[in-house]
């Protein structure tokens, strides 16, 4: 897709962070935006900054775990600009669990793999009927995690676990829609190439009521960027990370070129890629990866 005036672009999770991003990368080209978001403060936030840009926007309340609620915001989507040619599975969150694996909270479980997996499964249900019926040039772009779908990284199990399903998921829908020679493209999205400063890691700000612990907070003592760049130098690491307005822009220039994998990485990500491969080629026993190491 190399015009990006006009197009219509619907961004689940677009009220803060990565999609928040997409929403301003876009709207600067000429698309009309439909944000979907559960966050409300972000969601006022986002609106009154896209008018000030003269951005042709509407921002909707959307839960991804509530097909209804998706289903909605379809059709205040084709009742407002009448059709839709980007859809952005981008919604996600982050349980924010710590330690061993058999202790955690089965809420967390719960409330990662509906956002991150179902709200994905969901959002595609909805919306790829409609992008298929249309017949035109069209994106579908689910945002996964290099932890998960590329690497294994041992301090998020339940994020790691959603995101390797929700990228399995993402190349399927590829092979299938490349299968019946659809004009809609299917883009894996990865935020990166180093740690995205968002609010992923303060997710129980958005934590619904019925999945809520007993005790409040990240287990994991890390509800931020700063958070985690200061226990990485406690291991003597500097933590490097990279603004959302950068993942946008790598994924607009990718949509721009029809490709599949958007995403951006460092020599040393290739490396731990390549090492895993080999890992697996050759039946070495696993070793867990550090993030920034």
């Amino acid at each position: 897709m190399q015009d990006f005036n006009n197009k219509v672009a619907v961004i689940t999770g677009g009220s803060s962070g990565v999609g928040r991003s997409l929403a301003f990368a876009l709207g600067g080209l000429g698309a009309k935006i439909a944000v979907g978001d559960v966050d409300k403060a972000a969601m006022e936030q986002l609106r009154s900054d896209l008018a000030a840009r003269k951005i042709e926007a509407i921002v909707e309340h959307c839960d991804v775990t509530n097909p209804a609620s998706l289903n909605a915001l379809a059709d205040k989507t084709e009742a407002t600009f009448g059709g839709m040619h980007l859809v952005f599975a981008n919604a996600g969150i982050s349980a924010g669990e710590s330690g061993a694996m058999w202790e955690y909270s089965q809420k967390d479980w719960q409330w990662c793999f509906n956002v991150n997996l179902w709200g994905v499964i969901n959002t595609i249900n909805v919306f790829m009927p409609k992008l298929v019926a249309a017949n035109q040039e069209a994106h579908f772009v689910v945002t996964g995690s290099g932890n998960g779908a590329l690497l294994v990284y041992p301090d998020q199990p339940i994020y790691t676990a959603s995101k390797a399903a929700v990228h399995a998921i993402t190349e399927n829908l590829h092979y299938q829609v490349t299968a019946a020679q659809s004009p809609v493209r299917v883009s894996a999205l990865f935020p990166g190439p180093h740690v995205v400063d968002t609010g992923l890691f303060n997710s129980g700000r958005v934590r619904p009521q019925d999945l809520k612990k007993d005790v409040e907070g990240n287990a994991s003592g890390i509800s931020s960027v700063d958070d985690m760049k200061k226990m990485a130098a406690q291991w003597g690491i500097e933590l490097q990370t990279t603004h959302p307005d950068e993942v946008a822009q790598m994924a607009v220039e990718g949509l721009r070129n029809n490709a599949f994998w958007l995403l951006a990485t460092t020599p040393e990500t290739d490396e731990k890629i390549r090492a895993r491969a080999e890992m697996i080629l050759t039946r070495q026993t696993p070793v867990a990866n550090m993030v920034g190491a």
